[in-house]
């Protein structure tokens, strides 16, 4: 039968005391009861730990050899206390981030380098994926928690983290492209290069609302997987097309940036509901103090 740690506190305080009294006083328990339960762990371990006499109480051979080990094992409760409760807080333990790959350049560096500083015994490992494969992951549990433009989608859960500009990508000798501001209507006429619609539906159903709204269906000539492909194909004077004005990051040349009037995007951490994960509140925290404080979209 295995003693209870209640009994060795007991039994390590009778020691420190070598007193029942004193011991008594400072547990604020009954003297009568503290000796009860002495007496029930010594017959638990089939050794005397005290003697007891008019001289007071002293620890016998035996209780000599057990104090440290006592010690030893209150301590490694403790100290599996502390840890549950570290890990409960999501200070420690192991999270996975995705990033939308056009969000991470700039996301990623900002938001990793303060939990690592903030909390170095989390292990953060992170991807960058695109959205059919961010999603994907969420939902197969692969991934704790996404950095991501709004998935549109019923079965996640998001909290939008920041929001941006969205701008008429130009190329750079493009006769709008000195204006300060444009509205979507404004390029009812251009060619357009746009994403395949198979990177993700549900974006280019809400792309189809917008361009309606505009009064028109824009003639795409050319369709790239990546938002990179995209600005290469405007910077060879392909067509325009319409990004964040965070994806300038992307490509500094041949191009120009033109914000659309009202039109903004979100950033959003989504996450799936049944995830239990403690280190995903750590990391919103962290993400959200950062983007109350800083400029994310020029911070990686």
């Amino acid at each position: 039968m295995t003693p209870e740690l209640r009994q060795l506190r007991y039994f390590i305080a009778v020691a420190d005391e070598t007193s029942f009294t004193r011991a008594a006083t400072g547990l604020h328990i009954a003297q009568q009861s503290l000796s009860q339960q002495i007496t029930v762990l010594e017959r638990t371990l089939g050794a005397r730990l005290f003697d007891r006499d008019a001289r007071g109480t002293r620890l016998t051979a035996v209780g000599k050899l057990f104090l440290p080990e006592a010690r030893a094992v209150l301590a490694r409760a403790d100290d599996a206390v502390a840890t549950l409760g570290r890990a409960v807080r999501g200070e420690i333990g192991t999270i996975r981030l995705a990033f939308l790959t056009t969000t991470a350049n700039y996301l990623l560096p900002p938001i990793v380098r303060a939990a690592r500083e903030r909390f170095p015994a989390l292990e953060v490992h992170t991807a960058e994926a695109s959205i059919a494969d961010l999603v994907d992951g969420l939902r197969e549990h692969r991934f704790d928690l996404a950095f991501t433009r709004p998935p549109l989608v019923d079965d996640l859960t998001s909290q939008t983290l920041m929001t941006e500009e969205v701008c008429a990508v130009l190329p750079q000798d493009h006769p709008l492209a000195t204006r300060t501001a444009l509205t979507l209507a404004d390029l009812a006429g251009e060619p357009w290069v746009l994403t395949t619609r198979s990177s993700w539906e549900p974006w280019h159903r809400s792309y189809d609302d917008d361009f309606a709204t505009a009064g028109y269906t824009p003639h795409v000539v050319q369709r790239a997987p990546t938002v990179q492909g995209l600005l290469g194909l405007v910077a060879a004077g392909v067509g325009v097309t319409r990004l964040t004005r965070s994806s300038h990051s992307l490509r500094r040349t041949g191009v120009a940036f033109v914000p659309l009037t009202g039109d903004i995007a979100r950033t959003e951490l989504v996450w799936l509901p049944t995830n239990d994960n403690p280190a995903r509140h750590t990391i919103t925290d962290v993400a959200t103090e950062l983007a109350a404080t800083t400029d994310l979209t020029q911070a990686g």
